[in-house]
């Protein structure tokens, strides 16, 4: 649902109107039109909360560093650039979900509840995959730049 800040502050869960066919509008509650600066600064706004929030962003932030760098001091063909950036983006954005659906399972029920417990397992999951294969990218790309000077035949 498109809300707008007053909406999510006031808690108001019937924000957004929906048309007869069940579909969005870019309507809040009290009939204004949302813009799209609006709507983008809602996004960022979201982005921070995601980062702030979530210790494992440093991480995953200390990671994507160390590859750009490794990058450019090995000088990567654009389309491998495209890859990194590629899997650096699928990482950050599966993180971001995985703290959305933290975030909202908090909201939703503070005690401990199984099904929300497995639905944050399936989401951590997520980032494991994204990350896992986001390695063997970077493994597949960084080794053959890697091997010669790690193993330099006199």
């Amino acid at each position: 649902m498109d809300l707008t800040p007053h909406d999510r502050q006031a808690g108001d869960k019937q924000a957004g109107d929906r048309s007869t066919d069940g579909a969005q509008s870019d309507h809040t509650q009290t009939g204004h039109k949302r813009t799209w600066v609006s709507k983008f600064a809602d996004a960022f706004r979201g982005v921070w909360h995601g980062v702030a929030g979530e210790s494992s962003f440093l991480i995953h932030g200390l990671a994507a560093a160390v590859v750009v760098t490794f990058a450019g001091a090995l000088r990567v063909a654009p389309g491998e650039w495209c890859l990194l950036a590629l899997c650096i983006t699928g990482v950050l954005v599966a993180e971001l979900f995985n703290s959305a659906l933290e975030s909202m399972a908090k909201a939703v029920d503070e005690h401990h509840n199984p099904a929300l417990g497995s639905a944050l397992d399936i989401a951590s999951g997520a980032v494991l995959v994204a990350a896992g294969g986001a390695v063997i990218v970077g493994v597949v790309i960084f080794v053959p730049y890697l091997w010669p000077l790690l193993f330099r035949v006199a």
